[in-house]
């Protein structure tokens, strides 16, 4: 059995997606619903970790307010991966692949996303994939894994990377991450800007509290791993994330304004 975790801030918003789709699954299954309109919990890591704690299932799934299951036989399918899958640490929806190149990587994944739903990546899965890290959207832990390991509450301490984080520290142990090939539509797209000249003067595309974990979860991990693989980028665990995002930051800046020089010498020879 699956007992299926997740942490809410709207209520009609869990209703018409998540609720929505686990309505007329084939198998039994726990719901634990986390109340979150009034900020009972301050992070992520803490309200699931409280979910976590009272799942009795084989397998604790823990999911975002705004995913739809792709069909009825989701959860039924779900465990039949996961029960032949080798020392399995955690698994999910959406996972960062390394790649030959160390400065790229590749999201394989089977989500829909966004509004009109299209794929997050073109590269879909028939079949589980190992990979580095997986997206928070959906995760799911076997049950004595997390009575072993939980969510860390200090070091992710607002709502994101917490599934990064456990993905390393599982893979630490021996044990693996995992993409699996079901289908999901989450309506988030992740990013919080899209302009060029917000993501410039922001130091990347978003918030503040994010980089302030991801670069907790580089101390914490930088003894055992060279770089950081995240379905949003990859992270050298030798240097500051804040002196990353601002070369990062200059590459992007300089990438619009090199094709607009381009552009006005094309005109300027049409003038000639």
């Amino acid at each position: 059995m699956i007992s299926v975790v997740c942490v809410y801030n709207n209520e009609s918003l869990l209703k018409d997606y998540l609720l929505n789709s686990l309505e007329n699954q084939t198998v039994e299954f726990e719901l634990i619903k986390i109340d979150n309109t009034r900020n009972r919990f301050r992070s992520a890591a803490e309200a699931l970790n409280d979910g976590g704690k009272r799942a009795k299932g084989k397998y604790i799934m823990f999911v975002h307010q705004d995913v739809r299951l792709s069909s009825n036989s989701w959860l039924e399918d779900a465990e039949k991966i996961l029960d032949y899958l080798p020392k399995l640490g955690i698994a999910g929806v959406a996972g960062a692949k390394k790649t030959g190149n160390p400065k790229k990587l590749e999201v394989v994944t089977n989500v829909k996303h966004g509004i009109p739903p299209r794929n997050a990546s073109y590269n879909l899965i028939k079949n589980p994939v190992e990979v580095e890290t997986l997206d928070e959207c959906l995760v799911i832990i076997p049950k004595p894994m997390f009575d072993t390991i939980m969510f860390d509450e200090k070091v992710c301490d607002d709502w994101h990377l917490y599934a990064v984080d456990y993905c390393l520290s599982v893979r630490k142990l021996g044990y693996f991450a995992y993409a699996i090939p079901l289908f999901v539509y989450h309506l988030s797209e992740g990013a919080l800007f899209t302009n060029y000249f917000k993501i410039i003067l922001s130091f990347g595309e978003f918030s503040k509290k994010y980089y302030q974990n991801l670069e907790k979860i580089r101390n914490k991990h930088k003894m055992c791993y060279d770089r950081i693989c995240t379905p949003c980028g990859i992270w050298d665990t030798s240097y500051p994330v804040i002196l990353q995002r601002v070369l990062r930051s200059a590459k992007l800046g300089l990438n619009p304004i090199s094709k607009r020089i381009v552009i006005l010498r094309k005109r300027c020879v049409r003038n000639l």
